[in-house]
């Protein structure tokens, strides 16, 4: 079982080299770190201290690397005063420093089941610059004021010292939502806190619900996540959608709008996060042609959000299936420079014009440097970074993003591998995904795995209900051939 454990581990370091990313930090890097004597501090009266407020994180289970906290507050006609604090990961990690160097160079963490390779030291991550439940921490703050219509009518960055009154976890905060369990324990300690999570929940709904109305697309792919005990893949489990995890995705969405104008408006450039009009519309039109829905000849974020829900209500096993195809006729996400007064390409899958990275800094790099955008922006000095410079970076950013994307799909294809490398013989109930000359791939059901179908695919086709036998498993490379 230990040696499943670490082949899995050779796999990922193999897979990090393979692809360009750095698996471990310099001895320089590491030296700045044992140097340093605990969390930043600040004697700046300018600093708003916001410890008092009823801050909280929802997260992963697992989690330790805590960028993010929320708290609302319910004002005069509906309005909800909402503020996120994200971690002030620039007080200890200069720029120019070795760290940097290394966050520069990965540009994110790169998470695999047989380990993490994070972007900053652990020390760091999921220490001092990570916003620990009891703990004090500097942090940027972005506060915005949603009307009922689900409209931000006013909002501001600043700095600030706050406190995690409660660290929470997504499943559990979603189990007491939508199913009326108990209240997790953590927040049962901390009055009015289950009072703050149902208005959390019901800013978040409004700000979803206000999105999906100008074309935010529902999409849901399977990326199952790897659960191992004792050094052995055990399962592949995939994560689902809940109100918890929704309450943090449309409220960063919000706090990511808030800082891209936040700098706009005050002339510093911005490190955008932009998906653009899909290139490949026309393709698009035809696979909603081809199940019975004729989408508009330009691109109509609208109408195909349309599309998709009638899709999901009508097919829920093909779903994800479709949703894959979408993502890859979109095109890929990426960072991008923009000065102020430029409009903005946007982000076609969320339907928003003014979007940044800003609220993960301990894991992503353009995080890290939005922040230094926005201190400087804060305390009305010059951009920290020229526009050739901003662009380098995001070119990066960009090219570093899919190379650790590649990384956590070669892992999970191997892991995927090692689950089944114990069931060659078994037959399993599938979904033909892929059919083209290169080949033609169907994804078990139960467990949600793809592989070739190498032999008897003759007629088979995308969408196809199949029984296939499993016949050989490569783990180093990932790969899983069925026969039908």
């Amino acid at each position: 079982m230990a040696r499943r454990h670490a082949d899995l581990g050779a796999i990922a370091w193999r897979a990090m080299l393979t692809y360009g990313l750095e698996p471990a930090f310099s001895p320089a890097a590491e030296a700045e770190i044992a140097v340093l004597g605990g969390p930043a501090t600040t004697a700046d009266a300018a600093i708003a201290d916001l410890r008092q407020l009823l801050w909280f994180s929802i997260d992963n289970d697992d989690s330790r690397d805590l960028d993010q906290l929320t708290m609302a507050e319910a004002l005069a006609g509906g309005v909800v005063r909402l503020r996120v604090a994200i971690a002030d990961v620039d007080a200890l990690v200069a720029r120019g420093s070795a760290v940097d160097a290394h966050a520069r160079h990965n540009t994110t963490s790169v998470y695999t089941a047989a380990r993490i390779f994070p972007m900053l030291p652990e020390r760091l991550s999921t220490d001092l610059t990570s916003l620990n439940a009891d703990a004090d921490r500097l942090a940027i703050v972005s506060d915005m004021d949603v009307d009922p219509a689900g409209a931000i009518v006013r909002a501001d960055v600043s700095r600030a010292v706050v406190r995690n009154h409660a660290k929470l976890a997504y499943d559990s905060v979603a189990a007491w939502l939508e199913a009326g369990a108990a209240l997790p324990a953590a927040a049962a300690r901390v009055p009015g806190l289950d009072a703050q999570l149902r208005l959390h929940d019901g800013v978040a709904q409004t700000l979803k619900r206000v999105r999906h109305e100008h074309g935010a697309l529902d999409l849901e792919t399977i990326e199952p996540k790897v659960v191992m005990q004792n050094g052995e893949v055990v399962e592949l489990r995939q994560v689902q959608k809940n109100r918890a995890r929704e309450i943090i995705e449309d409220v960063m969405i919000a706090a990511n709008g808030v800082t891209a104008r936040f700098l706009a408006d005050r002339g510093l450039p911005s490190l955008r996060r932009v998906i653009r009009s899909p290139k490949r519309w026309d393709r698009i039109v035809e696979l909603a042609r081809g199940l019975g829905t004729e989408l508009p000849k330009t691109p109509d974020a609208v109408a195909l959000e349309a599309f998709l829900v009638e899709r999901r209500r009508a097919d829920p096993l093909r779903f994800p299936d479709l949703s894959l195809s979408i993502v890859k006729m979109m095109g890929a996400g990426e960072y991008v420079a923009e000065a102020a007064g430029t409009e903005s390409a946007g982000h076609f899958g969320l339907a928003v014009r003014d979007y940044v990275h800003s609220t993960a800094p301990n894991r992503r790099y353009p995080d890290l440097v939005t922040q230094r955008l926005l201190k400087a922006a804060i305390a009305g000095t010059t951009a920290p970074y020229d526009m050739p410079a901003l662009q380098e970076i995001a070119t990066h950013c960009t090219t570093q993003e899919n190379a650790a994307d590649k990384v956590e799909r070669q892992v999970r294809k191997s892991a995927a591998a090692l689950l089944l490398s114990t069931r060659l013989g078994d037959r399993f109930d599938a979904i033909v995904t892929g059919a083209s000359p290169k080949g033609t791939w169907a994804r078990a059901l139960n467990p949600p795995v793809e592989g070739r179908i190498v032999h008897g695919f003759e007629g088979l086709d995308v969408g196809d209900r199949v029984h296939v036998k499993l016949v050989a498993v490569d783990v180093d490379r990932g790969f899983i051939d069925f026969v039908h």
